[in-house]
């Protein structure tokens, strides 16, 4: 009797035994199953941090790269850039769990959403500024052409001034002196002897010119004899900044037509050796000639 106590007591203490082990068994199994779970979780909530982050990264190298082309947006870009470098600091520092990464997803979302909207802007403007710079580049390119054609017509007008100007000045030829000696009823004897001259014509021809200006024209005839001396007036006239000592002027009615001019230039005591004959317009060496009294 006391022996099937006893084993009836030992069968019940195996029993809970065998009940207290699966128990903990069941128990060790669970423990061991949450740590997995919640390791997973940790992993996966990682993953998801470094993904967020890497995104963020990401839209802050678009706003660096639309910053640098220095739009008129610039300022919005750079505050819109700020806003994506904080909440990149502000990831970095947190837990990490399941509500903030929710949060900072969001709000990476609506940045990324605002850099699209931004991006837009940036390519309309530079659609418009590519468009302007074209126009500006059209309107360079012709006014330059405009320039170069005005210059090309200044110059032609310059040289047809030039060439007008020069067509309407006056020729002067057969330009030519002889001496003489006048006897006392006013008859005129030429001759070439130094000592027999009393007077000395010089006569020169003023060519037709149909384009010079008609009206008087003055020419100032400057002789000078053997000894380098101004004969006649020896008078002395400024044009700027020459001068010319001269013997007389002749003026002429010009009328576009073919003029003789003959001049007369009186003296006494004519050196003998060569003269020098020389017709100015103005201070301007319009005809020259030479003679000799022996």
């Amino acid at each position: 009797m006391e022996n099937q106590n006893s084993n009836s007591k030992l069968k019940s203490i195996i029993i809970i035994l065998s009940v207290l082990l699966v128990g903990s068994l069941i128990y060790i199994f669970k423990l061991t199953s949450d740590a997995k779970t919640l390791q997973n979780v940790v992993t996966v909530t990682k993953s998801e941090k470094e993904d967020v982050l890497k995104d963020l990264s990401e839209l802050k190298t678009s706003y660096d790269a639309a910053i640098a082309e220095n739009t008129s947006i610039s300022d919005e870009l750079i505050a819109e850039r700020d806003k994506v470098e904080k909440l990149i600091q502000e990831l970095k520092v947190s837990k990490g769990d399941n509500a903030s990464l929710r949060k900072y997803r969001d709000q990476y979302k609506a940045l990324e959403q605002r850099m699209k909207n931004l991006m837009a802007e940036v390519e309309v403007l530079k659609s418009k500024n590519e468009k302007l710079t074209t126009d500006l580049d059209s309107t360079k390119v012709i006014l330059e052409d405009s320039k170069n054609y005005n210059q090309v017509l200044v110059g032609q007008n310059e040289e047809l001034a030039k060439t007008v100007e020069k067509g309407q000045k006056l020729s002067i030829t057969n330009l030519k002196t002889a001496a003489y000696k006048v006897r006392s009823s006013g008859k005129q004897i030429e001759t070439d002897k130094a000592s027999r001259t009393d007077m000395l014509q010089i006569k020169f021809t003023i060519a037709e010119n149909k384009i010079a200006k008609s009206g008087d024209k003055t020419y100032y005839v400057q002789v000078i004899d053997a000894k380098n001396n101004v004969l006649g007036d020896k008078a002395t006239i400024s044009f700027g900044e020459t001068s010319l000592t001269y013997s007389f002027t002749s003026t002429v009615k010009y009328e576009n037509k073919t003029v003789e001019v003959s001049e007369q230039l009186p003296g006494k005591d004519f050196a003998k050796g060569t003269y020098f004959v020389n017709v100015f317009d103005k201070n301007e060496l319009v005809s020259k000639s030479s003679f000799t009294l022996r």
